[in-house]
């Protein structure tokens, strides 16, 4: 799957209020217990790569010990980074993964702020530096990733033994729910931001729908005129980008990984409108020329490259993101879109499928059923889950829906919104609801709350650099 713009979104929250019944405390040792740090590093497997400070919370980047596969731990380990937001061990754990690498700057997630909780967040397994030596690629799946969860949970419930909700934006969110389904006993709750689920690889229609309708015509007419009029202008802009990539920093952009210049162009350009979609509004529109014919050159490739980001299918650009292409390839899926506004002349190779943009020595084959047991199990047997979409975010086309099996879980939509959708952007009733749910399966909500749950709020204040959006210069069209 893939995804568009050259910054990524990480969840977090907006402004919450600071409840009287879940006030903040500072960090420090516990009375009656070791300090935090002496607690974490008697873990077996456990060291410390560092502690930074933050006001009211202890802050520690960790490795853990992990096996290469969990099925016959003897046959090698790696080392899987981890951080830990510390607060108090008399308060709930949120496990966070955005299911790629980990941030060694102290973040929170929304559904931290909201229970007042300490925060554990693990890197993905594969993405650099967790990431075994030599690199077994079968080794790469879903149920692996969720046995790394499984075994860092089990290790820190020792220390952490009050409620746990696990949570994650994206390809985290899909992270998270794929956790809940091969260890639903773990967690007491799963808050899913804007995770898609792409259960039949094959049939992407409802994107193709979304592209229709979503927005305003004015905005798609202008996104889809620049889009056209890239290809149109393509051998002058590809002129461009050759000097681009020329000259880039140390020894120049290589394209060996998705086969040539031209090919890397198209694939920038297609991205462009889902790019926009994902993390614009209606209101960015302003921004994108409003003619494209008549617009110059530069105007057209700042656009595309602000949107979609031309260094990005280089094989510098690709190299940090193979282990999702190859788990896109293997179990997730990608989308396939179709571009009605462009004259099939121009389009030389359409949406490029995950395995053009991992290395060919590595091999990939596409297993159908991962992604159906998982929606069926979703479907039939969810508990104690939210899932949050955005209602302008392409990857909400394909979401997690609930079976009648299905059990204090829901699915909400943020009106409006894009990628970065969460609670705080949810309508007044839903945002309540939400927030008194994550309360209670955190085994924290006030009395107020328990007796009027429309009055939940976060019970953690909001901190604008530990709450801060992450910008992160990234690839276009992944989750």
């Amino acid at each position: 799957m893939r995804k568009a713009l050259r910054w990524l979104l990480a969840l977090t929250v907006l402004i919450g209020t600071l409840s009287t019944a879940g006030a903040a405390t500072a960090a420090g040792p516990e009375s009656g217990t070791a300090d935090i740090k002496e607690r974490l590093l008697s873990i077996p497997g456990m060291s410390l790569i560092e502690e930074k400070p933050y006001t009211g919370y202890r802050f520690f980047v960790l490795n853990y010990t992990q096996p290469v596969d969990h099925r016959r731990p003897s046959k090698g380990t790696f080392q899987q980074r981890i951080t830990v937001l510390h607060k108090d061990t008399a308060r709930p754990t949120v496990f966070y993964t955005g299911g790629y690498s980990v941030s060694t700057t102290p973040r929170r997630a929304e559904p931290t702020q909201i229970v007042d909780g300490n925060q554990v967040s693990m890197e993905y397994r594969f993405f650099t530096p967790s990431r075994p030596e030599p690199a077994d690629w079968s080794k790469l799946d879903i149920w692996q990733a969720a046995s790394d969860q499984h075994r860092i949970f089990t290790a820190l419930k020792k220390v952490y033994s009050k409620n746990w909700i696990s949570t994650g934006g994206s390809k985290g969110g899909m992270t998270a729910t794929y956790y809940e389904r091969f260890y639903p006993k773990d967690m007491d709750g799963v808050v899913a931001y804007v995770a898609p689920n792409d259960v039949v690889n094959k049939e992407d229609s409802a994107y193709d729908r979304f592209f229709l309708n979503v927005g305003t015509k004015e905005c798609r007419d202008r996104l889809n005129g620049v889009q056209r009029e890239a290809l149109v202008r393509r051998e002058p802009l590809e002129k461009k980008y050759a000097a681009y990539a020329a000259y880039a920093a140390e020894n120049g952009y290589t394209f060996n990984t998705v086969g040539s210049l031209d090919r890397a162009f198209e694939a920038v350009v297609l991205d462009y409108v889902w790019g926009f979609w994902q993390y614009s509004t209606v209101a960015d529109c302003a921004d994108i020329p409003a003619d494209a014919k008549n617009a110059t050159d530069d105007e057209i490739w700042n656009s595309v490259d602000t949107i979609s980001g031309f260094s990005f299918y280089t094989d510098q650009g690709l190299s940090p993101y193979t282990p999702y292409y190859y788990q896109a390839g293997t179990q997730l899926g990608a989308p396939t879109i179709h571009f009605p506004h462009i004259e099939k002349k121009y389009v030389r190779y359409g949406y490029q499928p995950p395995r053009n943009f991992v290395p060919r020595s590595i091999d990939m084959k596409f297993q159908p059923n991962a992604m159906r047991d998982v929606d069926s199990w979703v479907r039939d047997n969810a508990r104690h889950m939210l899932f949050v979409y955005g209602q302008n975010d392409p990857w909400g086309a394909e979401p997690f829906r609930l079976g009648k099996g299905a059990r204090d879980a829901y699915v909400f939509t943020a009106p409006g919104m894009n990628h970065g959708a969460n609670v705080a952007g949810l309508v007044d009733k839903e945002k309540a609801l939400a927030t008194a749910r994550i309360l209670d399966w955190a085994d924290v909500t006030p009395t107020a709350v328990q007796a009027n749950p429309a009055a939940a709020k976060p019970l953690a204040k909001f901190d604008a650099k530990l709450d801060k959006r992450d910008v992160e210069r990234q690839r276009a069209l992944r989750p």
